[in-house]
């Protein structure tokens, strides 16, 4: 990464950490920090309430959004807390508390003592090196959770005090640079996300022949269509769903030897992504049906971010080893009834997409997700089948451009996010010697080439 390293290393000890500056201590974290454990009524307090889901994986941010409605039991924290997500580890839920309030109990609510500086404890709770040891430590196969037994026996790396303040400085400034450039890249994406939309909903709706004899669709927010195009239910092109499986993974891509499991965001955009998936541990076997194989149709029926539900792609190919998970669906198409090719088009189209939105149940930034039902009653115009072939073969052309583009955007934003994290992590674990840098540096000049 071009840092400095330090001069003085010595053996940790930690296999995940390997050498450590041969000035930093260790101790555990439950000799470092508090474990605060005050229950507190939801429905009788006046503190603020914070769901798991209103913090953002990975970044340590608080999602503005709808407060889910909660009763029952909550943990009480205070300002300069450190919140760690125990349910389900390896979505990296940390924050760092600006505000007393109320959290749910599956998180812990940690205080550091004053050796420990709360600003570098969250960046180090935050470590991919950290969150994969806590996540192999789960119990519970839908629910996988770790204890505070586990995590806090873990050990931490402790600078002097001086010296945690500068790293935490160093990592506040350079993620929020790279976090602007990954939101600048996004921004591209949905634009370019606008453009197929508009350019795919005009084909699907009206075909590639303007002077074909129209009628009214049935559809109001549709109006006129070619008159020899059939009116439908989705149901009657479905031939089959298969749901997918989620099991406690750890948080890297599988080796070639190893099974991995696939991510919901492995069609985000309507672009298959084989590198997002997950390893399955080596002890657990493996549901072989679903394996996944070139020619499938995969679609995302649940995330936290509404616009990527219903997000579909065909797996045109694909390495060995790899199963869908259960934010996932596998959808045979009846072939006499609907091109493979147009179905993904269709899916892709402003009135899908329309019909979608409508059908996803879950609040903003909660599991959102669409049943196989509400799949099933979507309202289609078909073609016939020769005509979809042609209409999807013309549509490959014109969005060509706009499908390259986004795939060397999605390949930086999956570069600036791995950056990010080994950025955090060389910095907490001793791997890069930030004190002497001058933190006006540019990120355009120390992120992966950006577009746009």
């Amino acid at each position: 990464m071009g840092y400095a390293q330090y001069k003085g290393l010595e053996s940790s000890g930690i296999s995940w950490v390997q050498k450590k500056p041969s000035h930093w201590r260790i101790k555990k974290l439950k000799f470092s920090a508090n474990l605060i454990n005050n229950k507190v009524s939801v429905e009788e307090s006046s503190l603020p309430y914070l769901g798991l889901e209103h913090i953002e994986s990975w970044t340590g941010r608080k999602i503005e959004g709808e407060i889910s409605n909660s009763e029952g039991l909550a943990s009480s924290f205070d300002c300069g807390d450190v919140l760690f997500g125990k349910l389900r580890p390896y979505l990296a839920k940390v924050h760092l508390a600006q505000q007393g309030g109320l959290i749910s109990s599956e998180a812990l609510v940690l205080r550091s003592k004053r050796e420990l500086l709360a600003e570098f404890l969250k960046y180090y709770m935050l470590s991919r090196d950290f969150i994969n040891i806590v996540d192999s430590s789960t119990y519970g196969s839908k629910m996988p959770r770790a204890s505070w037994d586990f995590i806090g026996n873990l050990p931490v790396l402790l600078p002097e005090i001086e010296e945690q303040q500068v790293i935490a400085r160093f990592l506040d400034l350079k993620t929020a640079q790279i976090d602007a450039l990954l939101i600048k890249q996004k921004a591209l994406l949905d634009k370019l996300a606008e453009k197929r939309t508009a350019l795919i909903s005009y084909a699907v709706t009206k075909g590639l022949d303007s002077s074909v004899l129209m009628r009214d669709s049935g559809m109001s927010w549709l109006g006129e269509a070619p008159r020899h195009w059939k009116r439908m239910l989705m149901a009657r092109v479905i031939s089959n769903f298969e749901q997918g499986w989620s099991p406690s993974c750890y948080e890297r891509v599988a080796a070639p030897d190893e099974w991995g499991v696939l991510k919901s965001g492995c069609v985000n955009y309507g672009i298959f992504q084989e590198n997002e998936h997950k390893t399955l541990p080596a002890g657990m076997e493996p549901i072989r049906s679903l394996e996944v194989q070139p020619g499938d149709m995969l679609m995302c029926r649940a995330s936290g971010s509404r616009h990527l539900i219903g997000s579909v792609a065909m797996v045109r190919q694909c390495r060995a080893q790899l199963i869908f998970s259960d934010k996932t669906y596998r959808i045979a198409l009846l072939s006499d009834q609907i091109d493979s090719e147009f179905f993904v088009l269709l899916m892709k189209s402003k009135y899908l997409r329309d019909q979608i939105e409508l059908s996803i149940s879950g609040a903003d930034g909660l599991a959102n997700n669409i049943p196989q039902s509400s799949i099933k009653a979507y309202q289609v115009l078909l073609p016939p089948l020769s005509e979809q072939q042609e209409i999807a073969a013309s549509l490959k052309v014109s969005i060509h451009d706009v499908g390259v583009q986004e795939e060397k955007i999605l390949a930086v934003i999956d570069k600036l996010q791995e950056y990010r994290a080994a950025l955090i992590t060389n910095a907490v674990t001793g791997k890069i010697d930030v004190r002497g840098l001058t933190l006006g540096r540019s990120a355009e000049r120390i992120a992966p080439k950006v577009y746009g």
